[in-house]
């Protein structure tokens, strides 16, 4: 058909089977060509398109992207590589007058921020940077509640994160682990929830003060704790069924294919042990973001929780708004039942929370809770769409793939949510290195 757009993607990991899976599905679309310095991957998702019917896309490495933009004119770049590479790919393609889709974080320095910033500027194509949780309804919900001014102008946001020894253990085993890679945990993953706290109360970030520290994780502080030594990756582990920190990358047809078959070709060891040495980000942080409208924000980042989720409280000169989110109530140990080859994802990657534990007092749950000043408080109904994310990774895709519908809440981000996003990362990156407030302004690129 000829109103079929083409579209290469770059990097081939596991993120960018969300976008691989939609092409080959229900959205119109081609893919044209991978780019990624490993074929193994690459073959992966040819099997994925070709059990669709689809035709295998052609393959460049990271070296040939320029070539790649020539030779398949693609009308759109989705970029899933490692975060440090976001930018260079995005710009090069938007100056090729290329739309992009593009996973977070935009950017993990300044130098790579100006760069998207300059190039998504001046560009005659979009940029679209793909951030699901704005999409999830309860987070959808929070920004309702506060844009239709029921509890008044924000005054300031509490926001507290909580990863578990399953999901948060994972940035430590792979690439994330080193901060030139990823920018951090502030950067990487917390790109997510700055962006919901910027949009949930449509303001820009000023000043920035940060703590952060790695407590939990690493050798030394294993060696601390008084761990016995532990193997430098779960692979060929004699504990490998019994260690709740060993991934089995033999166990997933996924991971293995993907991984560890593909190790041979570019050494990329996915399951390093978290314990290990060579990390250097941090796994507890705290940050104090000031706005430009005067409104603040306490954020704090835990990633060796025995439970995951997150709670918000949004505070207004006319009442509160408090959100609590249990996306997995607990861990279980290996008496228990067992964790080993347990898929280190986001607990709500599968859809709804899990099922909650009857014996339990956190069930996995999530719960908006509303008041006003002289006022009761009232819950607000939550819809759960299906798919992952609680339906919002499903409607994320509508607005990437199917452009053009309403968008009443502001959902669609672009390239400037993405850099007040990372703005914020970036600065409490910053503070924590320095000790001192950082004026995002200062970072060297435009948040307005």
């Amino acid at each position: 058909m000829a109103d079929r757009r083409r579209y290469a993607l770059v990097g081939t990991g596991a993120r960018a089977g969300m976008y691989v899976e939609a092409l080959a599905g229900r959205y119109p679309g081609d893919i044209v060509a991978w780019c990624d310095p490993n074929s193994a991957r690459m073959a992966f998702y040819d099997e994925v398109l070709a059990a669709a019917g689809r035709r295998a896309p052609a393959r460049y490495r990271p070296g040939q992207f320029d070539a790649m933009l020539a030779r398949e004119q693609p009308d759109a770049v989705i970029v899933t590589s490692p975060d440090h590479t976001h930018p260079g790919y995005a710009a090069t393609a938007l100056q090729a007058g290329c739309d992009v889709i593009m996973e977070k974080p935009v950017a993990t320095s300044p130098e790579g921020a100006r760069l998207l910033s300059d190039a998504a500027r001046a560009a005659s194509g979009e940029l679209v940077v793909t951030f699901n949780y704005r999409y999830s309804p309860r987070n959808s919900a929070l920004r309702r509640v506060i844009a239709e001014g029921t509890i008044g102008t924000v005054t300031s946001v509490h926001f507290e994160w909580v990863l578990d020894t399953v999901h948060g253990a994972d940035y430590f085993r792979r690439w994330h682990r080193d901060k030139s890679a990823s920018g951090g945990l502030l950067v990487h993953k917390a790109s997510h929830h700055f962006d919901l706290a910027n949009w949930w109360i449509d303001d820009v970030p000023a000043d920035v003060y940060a703590r952060g520290a790695l407590r939990f994780y690493g050798e030394v502080n294993a060696r601390q704790r008084g761990l016995a030594p532990r193997p430098e990756r779960s692979r060929g582990s004699r504990s490998l069924g019994s260690d709740p920190f060993a991934l089995d990358l033999a166990g997933d047809d996924r991971l293995r294919r993907l991984y560890l078959e593909a190790e041979e070709e570019d050494r990329y060891i996915r399951d390093r042990d978290v314990f290990s040495p060579g990390i250097t980000i941090e796994d507890n942080a705290a940050v104090l973001v000031n706005y430009a409208s005067g409104a603040f924000l306490t954020y704090s980042l835990n990633a060796h929780s025995p439970w995951e989720g997150y709670r918000v409280a949004v505070n207004g000169d006319a009442g509160r708004a408090e959100l609590e989110v249990v996306e997995r109530g607990q861990v279980r140990s290996v008496a228990d039942g067992g964790i080993s080859g347990r898929l280190p994802v986001d607990p709500m990657s599968a859809g709804r929370p899990e099922a909650p534990d009857r014996d339990h007092a956190r069930p996995a749950s999530e719960r908006l809770v509303v008041q006003r000043h002289w006022e009761l408080a009232y819950e607000v109904p939550l819809p759960v769409g299906p798919g992952h994310h609680a339906g919002g990774d499903a409607r994320l895709l509508d607005a990437v793939f199917r452009p053009g519908g309403p968008d009443p809440l502001g959902q669609r981000a672009g390239y400037a949510d993405g850099l007040r996003s990372a703005a914020i990362g970036l600065a409490a990156n910053r503070s924590i290195a320095t000790g001192q407030v950082v004026n995002a302004g200062d970072l060297g690129f435009p948040l307005a």
